[in-house]
């Protein structure tokens, strides 16, 4: 059995990081950037990690998804633990609660930034593997879905990736890292694109068809020169991720998802013994 207050300790470590400390792979591209505002943005993750402070104002909404084994058996609920460490991280950090538990009439804070967004896989093993995204406001309004005709080539949906990118890109502090799901239902499709964001900037598709449209894709929106922060100067966009579903035969669900420039994610694994 995987005991509650391990996975809580686990989740709490690197929730809090995401949050204060800037992800190794955007660091690499921040550290390279030298045009407007260079300084202000580096200072920012500097002072940061030695303040523990946030990264960024919008602490976002904490997204999971959890890869459970069949084999594992839990001491709780899963959602239970992960709803725990949230609460723990926001409340005992300078961390801004943004959500809020009604959608449309009351609005009102929670006070202490749950929920969060659990989804679980069910998986073979005795491994537990979470990944988490912490998603503001500015990224997840990027968020787009799109009912394309089942005729549709690759052309076509090259140019509704483009499109929505050159027409938004600034409204959500580039650069970005851009999640694609494609196919599945219209939920799938939506599911696969967040799922593509936990990815490494640097990993590839497995299919080499597929891992040829994300660097064509990744080019054409790094040739739009909308660069950092909107500004015109550096790339747009760090990474382009693909995930795809079987779908029906009469549709072509295309779901877009994007990262704002500090790409606030983390990933915690243990195994039942």
């Amino acid at each position: 059995m995987i005991r509650a207050d391990v996975i809580l300790d686990g989740i709490v470590e690197e929730l809090k990081r995401a949050n204060i400390v800037i992800n190794d792979e955007v660091k690499r591209f921040v550290d390279s950037y030298t045009g407007p505002f260079s300084y202000a943005i580096k200072e920012n993750y500097r002072v940061a990690e030695k303040e523990s402070l946030p990264l960024c104002q919008d602490t976002g909404l904490v997204e999971f998804f959890v890869f459970l084994g069949h084999e594992v058996v839990l001491e709780e609920p899963i959602s239970e633990t992960l709803q725990k460490a949230v609460r723990k991280v926001y409340i005992e950090n300078p961390f801004r609660y943004s959500v809020i538990s009604d959608p449309l009439f009351e609005r009102k804070n929670t006070g202490d930034n749950t929920p969060p967004v659990v989804h679980v896989f069910q998986i073979e093993g005795k491994k537990l593997e979470i990944r988490f995204l912490v998603k503001g406001g500015g990224s997840e309004n990027l968020t787009r879905l799109y009912m394309m005709r089942p005729s549709s080539d690759v052309e076509e949906v090259k140019r509704i990736v483009i499109d929505h990118i050159r027409e938004n890109a600034s409204n959500s502090c580039p650069p970005l890292h851009i999640g694609v799901g494609i196919g599945g239902s219209p939920e799938k499709a939506l599911l696969n694109s967040k799922l593509a964001l936990t990815k490494s900037f640097f990993e590839r598709n497995e299919d080499p068809r597929y891992a040829k449209l994300e660097e064509e894709i990744l080019s054409e929106i790094n040739s739009l020169k909308i660069g950092f922060q909107g500004l015109g100067k550096g790339i747009t966009a760090y990474a382009v991720h693909i995930e795809c579903s079987p779908t029906h035969i009469a549709i072509l669900p295309v779901a877009i998802s994007v990262d704002c420039y500090l790409c606030r994610r983390g990933k915690f694994v243990v195994e039942d013994r």
